[in-house]
């Protein structure tokens, strides 16, 4: 019996790796468009909601302008911050305009986008977060231009690559890959499965578009306000597209801290993985199961009595694991390969913080935020 439940595991792990590349097959960004890119002033509002955002609104704004193409306006939105956000905005020549009361029923981002979205001048409308950081000089033009190559229409999200300095950050391995699976359209299927929403770093829609639909305004008590502003639009006949950011748009998650990143994840993943196909969800379960059984192959080829063959299917399980996370992940960020000989590390986090993530949002019905309670 023992001799089957190991082949069992073996075979588990085996499905777990196929699973990893399948609900990750492709993630496609947005093309060089090739030759010099084009130089001037685009029809393009740039909104940047930010709280408390004094430690990394700068590189974005200056990566702002270095671009070739040069968005029409910078609109940064404060959002009641209490450190030196406005006056670092307004020094990088942003225009500031101040959010300090949080009306009943809003999150403070999605407030802070409609206002935004409100004053913008320009016909196309690019959210970004105030922690990302447009890579090349280049990167404007191919997020807007891959915004006409789908038919100027409707939504276009791209998720940034995730770029690390501190350790602790290393823990978001296995989110970050599920996050980017969650969405539904990185499958060999592609958009034959309704994507999940919107990655919430990086929009662009045209502003008819973004009011036609709702906007934040219809969004304004989500948690997760890219997934349900994606819905929004699709429920009012846009079409939503999903793209990778890599070597265009990057991001730090969570720089303050462990804490920073508790609070974080707790607060996206119980709610975003309501939103995940019904296949997709099969091989994400697939691939974390495959992961557990690669992380208990090898105990148990040592404290059991098994064939010798064991120990050699154990190892390699868990190698194949080793190098098949590694592939997933540093597709999403810049995590170094021998992070992954710990795998095992990471995924306990994962599964730890998701559990806790449920409990929050379906028990006690609310999660912490940059300071406030958000009911969920």
């Amino acid at each position: 019996m023992l001799t089957f439940l190991f082949g069992a595991a073996v075979v588990l792990a085996a499905a777990g790796v196929a699973a990893g590349a399948w609900m990750l097959w492709r993630i496609p960004v947005p093309a060089e468009t090739g030759g010099t890119p084009e130089k001037g002033v685009a029809d393009v509002t740039v909104i940047i909601p930010a709280r408390n955002e004094a430690r990394r609104i700068r590189p974005l704004l200056e990566s702002m302008r270095r671009q070739t193409v040069q968005p029409l306006e910078i609109l940064v939105v404060d959002d009641a911050s209490n450190d030196d956000t406005a006056a670092i905005a307004a020094s990088c020549g942003a225009e500031v305009l101040p959010n300090k009361e949080l009306e009943e029923g809003w999150t403070g981002k999605s407030a802070a986008c409609w206002l935004g979205a409100q004053r913008a001048a320009g016909d196309r409308l690019l959210f970004l977060d105030a922690d990302t950081v447009l890579r090349e000089k280049d990167s404007l033009h191919r997020i807007r231009s891959a915004f006409d190559e789908n038919g100027g229409r409707g939504l276009l999200s791209v998720q940034p690559y995730h770029v690390m300095h501190e350790g602790y950050e290393y823990l978001s391995a296995w989110f970050n890959v599920i996050v980017m699976a969650g969405m539904n359209v990185f499958t060999p299927r592609g958009t034959a499965l309704r994507e999940a929403g919107s990655f919430g770093p990086c929009i662009m829609c045209l502003g008819s578009d973004y009011f036609a639909a709702g906007g934040h305004k219809g969004v304004r008590e989500a948690v997760m306000d890219d997934l349900e502003l994606g819905a929004a639009f699709r429920r009012s006949g846009f079409p939503v597209f999903c793209y990778g950011g890599r070597g265009i748009i990057d991001f730090r998650m969570y720089p303050e801290g462990f804490r920073s990143l508790v609070e974080g994840w707790t607060k996206n993943f119980g709610t975003a993985s309501q939103a995940t196909h019904p296949f997709v969800t099969v091989l994400i379960s697939l691939w974390i199961s495959g992961g557990m059984a690669g992380m208990l192959l090898p105990p148990a080829a040592l404290l059991f009595p098994l064939p010798g063959w064991t120990a050699f299917a154990a190892a390699a399980a868990y190698g194949v694991y080793v190098m098949h996370t590694a592939w997933l992940a540093r597709r999403t960020g810049t995590f170094p390969r021998w992070i992954f000989l710990f795998f095992p590390v990471l995924l306990l986090f994962f599964l730890g913080l998701f559990l806790w993530s449920l409990y929050l949002t379906n028990v006690r019905g609310t999660v912490t935020w940059r300071g406030r309670k958000i009911n969920v």
